[in-house]
């Protein structure tokens, strides 16, 4: 029972940021709200501070990763800038159209107290946690990973449209949407078994946090100063 009020509340606010939502504060009112709901969620099904990584010792734990997981991260992207392929990816037109107001914002707001908490808390932590100690690790990594990767069903349906390279390599018009959704969903739920079992060898929900807003943020930045800096010419 817990686990479907878990997965309904998610729903909601899949189909609330995806179809409803307008401007940019209401995402971040929707994501913290349902996050709030979530840790109700956890505590009724008995979970503790520490089975979310969220413990004093977990906390610190993560402090330690994630500076070192930004600067992975920072350093990544700085060598794709180095190769044609790596600055093509950088050619996005959700970040280019940005203004420096709207960057530091999606940077600094969107990213980590919506995109972030919400979705490390509801499938690294809550239903992480929920089905590990119902059915193990393997099957909490493989289905949290697999709602994960299905949690991106909706946003990644303009992803050809608006990304240069993912364009160039399924065409960006109607017959690129659904190859593009499909690696799209492939891609993020690799991504969560990565964050997950980030997660398991930190014992902390901090680090995999501190990963997931490096990558968005950080490329973010990138994408955004490419298209002024890099891409130009």
């Amino acid at each position: 029972m817990p686990i479907a009020c878990a997965l309904a509340v998610l729903a909601a606010a899949n189909l609330l940021n995806n179809w409803l939502a307008r401007g940019p504060a209401l995402y971040v009112v929707v994501c913290v709200s349902a996050t709030a709901v979530l840790l109700l969620i956890a505590r009724w099904d008995g979970l503790s501070r520490a089975d979310l990584g969220l413990d004093a010792a977990g906390l610190r734990r993560g402090l330690r990763w994630a500076p070192v997981l930004a600067g992975i991260v920072l350093l990544v992207l700085l060598l794709l800038l180095t190769v044609p392929a790596g600055r093509e990816a950088f050619q996005d037109s959700r970040a280019a159209d940005l203004s420096v107001g709207r960057l530091l914002w999606v940077a600094l707001v969107r990213v980590p107290f919506g995109t972030v908490l919400l979705e490390e808390t509801a499938f690294r932590g809550v239903l992480w946690a929920m089905l590990r100690r119902r059915h193990g690790t393997a099957w909490a990594t493989a289905v949290s990973s697999l709602l994960f990767g299905l949690w991106h069903l909706l946003p990644s349906r303009g992803i050809n449209r608006s990304n240069a390279a993912v364009g160039s390599v399924f065409g960006d018009g109607p017959a690129g949407v659904v190859p593009t959704v499909a690696v799209a969903i492939a891609a993020t739920t690799a991504a969560g078994v990565v964050l997950c079992e980030l997660r398991r060898r930190s014992g902390s929900l901090l680090a995999p946090m501190a990963l997931h807003w490096a990558v968005n943020s950080f490329g973010y930045v990138f994408a955004w100063a490419a298209a002024r800096w890099w891409l130009d010419g």
